[in-house]
């Protein structure tokens, strides 16, 4: 997944930043990509299979009579708050932030959606909680906008998404 420079901070992911500063304060030097053996696969897994089950799908205008609140959720929650449980989940696991990464993207209808991208020595995979399977990213039918910068937690970087442009709902194929 190539990305490009900075670009804005999702308001929900600034307000959450804002809640909980030392998950959005992580600085690492480097590129991380987690080297991926049976068992860390297994703990990629286990960790999407438990979230999408455990959490039933709620909007935050449901939950909060908002529409954008990032959070862990317990019981339920959005897109956004499947990816930041996984991600918790797996930092609980040892997992390196910087590999661990927030992820926004348009679904093939043009609606928003969030995902957790994990950065690995087999590729960008995705943690999704439309999906019970991890996948590629370039296997998935989303167009990539942006995600969290693997250098700095609270700050986000443009995908480059060459895969092509992908129609929106309503437009011609």
């Amino acid at each position: 997944m190539a990305v490009g420079g900075k670009t804005s901070q999702p308001i929900g992911h600034h307000e959450f930043c804002v809640a909980h500063p030392a998950e959005c304060s992580v600085h690492s030097e480097t590129r991380v990509h987690v080297r991926l053996d049976r068992a860390r696969w297994k703990e990629l897994t286990d960790v999407n299979q438990s979230v999408n089950t455990g959490i039933r799908p709620a909007t935050d205008e449901e939950m909060y009579g908002r529409p954008e609140v990032w959070g862990f959720p317990t019981t339920s929650g959005d897109c956004e708050d499947y990816a930041l449980l996984k991600r918790k989940r797996l930092l609980d696991k040892g997992w390196p932030a910087a590999a661990l990464l927030i992820t926004v993207v348009r679904q093939t209808n043009g609606d928003g959606h969030a995902v957790l991208t994990v950065t690995t020595d087999h590729g960008d995979l995705v943690l999704d909680n439309l999906d019970s399977q991890v996948r590629l990213w370039s296997a998935t039918s989303y167009r990539y906008l942006k995600r969290q910068s693997e250098y700095d937690s609270g700050a986000w970087v443009a995908i480059e998404d060459g895969r092509g442009q992908q129609p929106l709902v309503g437009s011609l194929r």
